[in-house]
């Protein structure tokens, strides 16, 4: 039987992928849902070409268009930001492909986990913000969270068949971004043009940004946290700028497991799919012949600062990844408007964190309020600077 899924997301760059990749393996996957923001023109043609039972458009003001489009072929329509959240329960769903980006992906996330739907999950936001609940929630409804970063995606292969008790760290491999050799005072002076142009991966914007400051490899460090019940201690982080190994495991005998392949975000797409089962593709592979310089390095936490914040929003707990979260998120989008500097991004981010409430033991409702809360604050700084 076909794997039905939803795929919320769709319009984006991980959700163009997937649809690349369910595309190629016409009788392994089917799409029973999709769902974009406001893209709705995409949606419109991804729906005509894939034929689910029913696509969500968020925006309201996009839904007359998408509705009228898609009425000869009855696909349902649904619209709203709750949609998301109810549309994962369908009955006839297999597999849930979280690729919204931020926050919006935290209480899809949960509701599908309620509904035991296998998760693919590329929203690394979902277990940054409330990780010991989206986690506990899995293991309650005896629901699988399948990695769709690549990152968290070596892991979870290296450690098939292990023992967890024998891993002694993981080692999350960064690219490093486009300043990766960038002095401290030429950060200063970084466009948006600069910082989208990443050297190896095509993502899109919020998520190329964050890998220029290196806030993406901090996330994925509180994702990993979560993922694989690990103490703050065991995760390290190296700068690998070549991106071919996108993982470590080290265990306890010594032993160092590695998943190594070309940086094309299909793959780790695919085997989340596909999970338990690996399916074959033509995507380009990795030979040693082509990629024999491998390189590594510790990262600068002084100059790249995100990566501290991170690490101490995790130690801190509670809340406290979640301000972290919320407050990138504004800054992110403000950088991309030209509304802050590079630089400026983290030392609102950091002011944040001095100012939210601290909460030791959130709730869910504690999340939300916390990240109205937080884009709020960093609203206001931001606003503060302009204005100064």
């Amino acid at each position: 039987m076909r794997k039905r899924i939803a795929l919320l997301g769709s319009t984006g760059s991980i959700g163009r992928q997937a649809l690349e990749v369910i595309d190629h393996h016409p009788g392994k996957f089917e799409v029973e849902v999709l769902s974009a923001n406001r893209n709705h023109e995409l949606l419109i043609s991804q729906a005509k070409y894939f034929k689910p039972n029913a696509v969500v458009i968020s925006r309201k003001e996009h839904y007359q268009p998408v509705a009228e489009a898609l009425q000869p072929l009855n696909i349902k329509v649904f619209t709203g930001e709750e949609s998301n959240n109810q549309v994962v329960e369908m009955d006839s769903i297999d597999t849930v492909l979280i690729a919204l980006v931020g926050f919006a992906g935290l209480m899809p996330t949960i509701n599908a986990i309620k509904a035991k739907k296998q998760i693919a999950l590329a929203n690394k936001e979902s277990l940054v913000v409330a990780g010991e609940i989206v986690t506990a929630l899995a293991q309650e409804h005896h629901t699988s969270i399948i990695p769709v970063d690549s990152e968290h995606s070596a892991i979870f292969q290296c450690l098939a068949g292990e023992n967890p008790d024998n891993i002694e760290k993981i080692i999350l491999t960064a690219s490093g971004g486009p300043f990766r050799k960038h002095s401290f005072s030429q950060l200063k002076n970084i466009k948006k043009e600069d910082a989208l142009n990443h050297p190896n991966w095509n993502m899109g914007d919020k998520i190329t940004i964050d890998s220029a400051t290196l806030m993406n490899k901090g996330l994925e460090v509180i994702e990993a946290r979560w993922l694989f019940g690990l103490d703050r201690e065991q995760i390290e982080i190296v700068i690998h700028p070549q991106s071919i190994i996108h993982s470590l495991v080290c265990f306890c005998d010594g032993s160092v497991k590695a998943q190594l392949s070309l940086p094309d975000m299909r793959l780790p797409i695919q085997f989340a799919l596909s999970f338990p089962h690996r399916i074959e593709n033509d995507f380009p592979k990795f030979t040693f012949n082509n990629n024999s310089d491998l390189t590594f390095e510790k990262p600068d936490l002084k100059k790249f600062r995100n990566l501290a914040l991170a690490f101490s929003a995790l130690e801190k707990g509670g809340n406290m990844p979640c301000v972290l979260n919320a407050a990138n998120e504004v800054v992110v989008e403000a950088f991309l408007k030209n509304r802050v500097g590079f630089l400026s991004m983290s030392d609102i981010i950091e002011k944040c964190m001095e100012k939210a409430v601290y909460i030791a033991h959130p709730a869910i409702g504690d999340y939300l309020e916390c990240d109205k809360e937080t884009r709020l604050i960093a609203e206001g700084l931001i606003n503060a600077r302009g204005s100064g």
